[in-house]
Parts: structure tokens; sequence; C-alpha cells
């Protein structure tokens, strides 16, 4: 993948003796782990795995797949997520990991015109020039692509650098583009940044959604993010559904698409044709208009 050979280590990692005390802080158990991370994107170990999203009134068709990457250590085990996103956010391995799931994303796209696929970004990778090359490069071969595709940032990562965010969003929404807000009620939610960055879809975190259907105080929190995403027009979707009881109670709750293992665990091999495929309302707000 090219983006490989435009990645280049900043000069902490390259060396150590100018890496920050906090780089000095890093455990050894982290050091192995970025170092495992780093070979496998270095040797293409790395798979993108997707999961359905489906409409709540038809748990039989399929809103939009998200795509989550896989990496694979020298003996073809998955290396969690877990165990090194928040390792190498701040880092530009980050960004070549940003970069790897947008190009399998965007291949798979191609392969098959008629998916929908939600792609995860950090907004850091905004200003990362190959991240933005391969989406730019993706959008000239194939101008309907951007039709099709969601990118999904969560909210700690927009609440960074939202500056910059804006006129991305603004210029990707001209494809087709939409962008999906993650993570959706699990932080400090700031209103002002919804208000700006005008989001199409809230992706209720997992954390409001685990057994709703069995607390009340979990119910009055989550009944407040969905409206609040409803008063920002954003399509509402629920993660992390795992039991027919919260299902159900989301459904009712006004959830437009649920997400989980009850539908589906994420797979590196799906067979996209054996879905009914809809197409939920995500017009952009501006064409709204």
């Amino acid at each position: 993948m090219a983006f490989m050979k435009e990645t280049k280590l900043s000069k902490f990692d390259r060396d150590p003796a100018l890496a920050s005390p906090l780089d000095a802080a890093i455990s050894a158990q982290d050091r192995e782990t970025l170092s495992l991370v780093t070979l496998a994107l270095k040797e293409r170990r790395m798979r993108l795995a997707f999961q359905p999203a489906v409409y709540a009134a038809d748990p039989a068709v399929i809103g939009f797949f998200e795509g989550f990457i896989r990496l694979l250590n020298p003996r073809d085990q998955v290396i969690p997520a877990r165990d090194f996103m928040a390792a190498v956010e701040q880092r530009e391995l980050g960004r070549a990991i940003d970069c790897a799931a947008l190009q399998m994303g965007l291949m798979a796209m191609q392969r098959n015109p008629q998916i929908r696929l939600s792609v995860n970004m950090s907004a850091r990778s905004v200003g990362y020039q190959p991240w933005i090359a391969i989406l730019r490069k993706a959008l000239r071969e194939t101008p309907k692509l951007g039709h099709n595709l969601i990118l999904e940032i969560n909210e700690a990562s927009a609440l960074q650098v939202p500056d910059v965010l804006t006129p991305f969003m603004a210029e990707m929404r001209d494809h087709g583009i939409v962008f999906a807000l993650d993570d959706f009620g699990a932080g400090v939610t700031s209103l002002r940044l919804l208000r700006d960055l005008r989001f199409e879809i809230a992706k209720i975190d997992g954390a409001l959604v685990r057994e709703v259907d069995q607390s009340p105080a979990q119910q009055m929190i989550t009944r407040a993010a969905i409206a609040l995403a409803g008063e920002m027009e954003m399509y509402v979707v629920a993660e992390a559904v795992e039991t027919e009881g919260e299902a159900n109670w989301l459904r009712e709750a006004g959830v437009g698409c649920p997400q989980g293992y009850l539908f589906g665990a994420p797979t590196v091999t799906p067979d996209f044709r054996a879905f009914r495929h809809g197409r939920p309302n995500l017009q952009p707000p501006s064409a709204a208009k």
C-alpha cells in the first residue's frame, strides 16, 4: 500500500535520545505493543472487519457496515485494539493505522459498490497528507464513491481540532460524504461542537446502551442523548447492542439503526451479496436547505 512508503517516523521515534520524559515513561509492555503494531503495518498484516448496522424497524435490512481495522502479530493472532490505540493515537503511527483502514475500506467499496461503509478516523488525520491523498485519489477515480462513505470521528478527537475539521467536512460533503460522531454521550458533549460541525449521525456510546432496558436511570440518560441528537437533526445509531431487550427499548426510544453482536459480529470475510441493503436518510444538512 502506497501510504506505507510515504509514512515517516518522527525524530522522537528515530532517536530515543530526543524523546520527551513522557515518551521515556512508556512501559516496556507499551513499547513491545508499539513494536508489534509497527511491524504489522510494515509487513501489511492487517485486515478490515465489517460489522452491520441494521434498521431498527427491520433488522433484515442493512443500513451500513462499519469497518474495524485488525492488526495481526507474526502468529496471525489479532492484536486487540484496546492494547494499542491509546498508545498510538498521539503518534504518527496512529495516522498510519488510519491510512490502512481508509485504504482497505475504499478498496472494499470499489469492489462492492452496493455497500455503504463507515470508516473510523482521527481528527488529527485531516492534517496528515498521506491520509488526505488516499481519500482524494479514490474520489477522483470513483466519484460516486463518496455517496456511500461515512467518516466516523469520536467526540474526544473532534474536540481537539474543530477549526481544522470544519473546512474539511465542508469539502467532503461536496462529494456526498457524511460524518458520524462516535461515542456520543460518552463524555462532556460540546453543544458548540455539535452546532458548528453538524454531524449527520450520532452513534450512541455502548456504555449508555448496555442493559438500558433494565435500568430506569440508564434510560433517562440515554433518552436525553437521543433527544439531543434529534434536536440537532442527527440520525441516531446505537452501538454495542447485544440483547433483544436492548434492541426493543432503543427502537421504541427512536434509534434508527442498532449495531452490535446481536445482529452480527465483525468479520473479515463478509458476504455482502447475502444482505439486503437500505439507505438511511443521511442527507447532508447543507443540502437540505
